[in-house]
C-alpha cells in the first residue's frame, strides 16, 4: 500500500495558484497591438499571378507569374521588376518600354491581378497552411477556409506576423482585422 503525503493548505493553495494563472494567461494575449501600416494598397509580389493584356497585340497579351526575385518575363522584353508596384503601375512600364524600343508607337497595356500571392494559418485550426488571399478577407474568414477552430483554440484574437517597413513585425489582431498577403495569422491554443 502506497502512502500519499496529505494535502496540505500550502500544497493545495500553490495549485490553486498554478491553475488560477494558466487559466488566466492564454497565449499570445501579451502580444501589443499589431501596428497601423497605413492604408492598404495592393502591390505586386512573388507568386502573384497576373495577366498582361496589349491592345492590338494578342502575340504581347498573356497571363504571367511574378518569380521569386519579383520579376515578370515578358516576350520582346525580358524581364521587369513587378515587386512592389500596383498593377496600374506595371501596365504604365511596360507600355513605357514597348515604346521606347520601337516595338510599338503607341501601346495601351493593362495588367490585372488573376491569383494573389498566399498568406499562412498556423495554430490552432482545422485545416492550417497555405491559402490563397482575396481583396477583402478578414482573420475569421481564413480560419474558416481553414477548416474553422480547432476545440482547444482560443477564439477571442489572433497574431498576425507581417512585413512591415522591410521589417517582420508580429501583433495581437481581433477577428474582424483584415488580412494582406503574405501575412502569417497564428491561432493559439488555451490552456482549458
Amino acid at each position: 500500500m502506497t502512502m500519499r503525503p496529505p494535502l496540505t493548505r500550502r500544497r493545495v493553495l500553490g495549485g490553486a495558484t498554478l491553475l488560477t494563472a494558466l487559466v488566466a494567461c492564454n497565449r499570445g494575449d501579451d502580444l501589443p497591438p499589431l501596428p497601423d501600416a497605413g492604408p492598404f494598397i495592393y502591390k505586386l509580389g512573388p507568386n502573384d499571378q497576373i495577366r498582361v493584356i496589349t491592345f492590338g497585340e494578342d502575340s504581347l497579351s498573356e497571363v504571367f507569374r511574378v518569380d521569386d526575385q519579383g520579376r515578370v518575363n515578358l516576350p520582346l522584353l525580358g524581364a521587369i521588376k513587378a515587386t512592389g508596384l500596383t498593377p496600374e503601375e506595371l501596365g504604365r512600364r511596360i507600355a513605357e518600354l514597348l515604346k521606347s524600343k520601337n516595338l510599338l508607337r503607341a501601346p495601351s497595356v493593362s495588367v490585372e491581378i488573376t491569383e494573389y500571392r498566399p498568406l499562412f494559418v498556423l495554430g490552432e485550426v482545422v485545416h492550417p497552411g497555405q491559402i490563397t488571399y482575396q481583396p477583402g478577407m478578414t482573420v475569421l474568414a481564413a480560419i474558416a477556409i481553414g477548416g474553422g477552430y480547432t476545440y482547444r483554440a482560443v477564439t477571442d484574437y489572433a497574431a498576425i506576423t507581417r512585413v512591415i517597413g522591410g521589417k517582420s513585425v508580429q501583433g495581437q489582431v481581433d477577428n474582424n482585422a483584415e488580412v494582406r498577403p503574405g501575412d502569417i495569422i497564428t491561432v493559439f491554443e488555451r490552456y482549458f
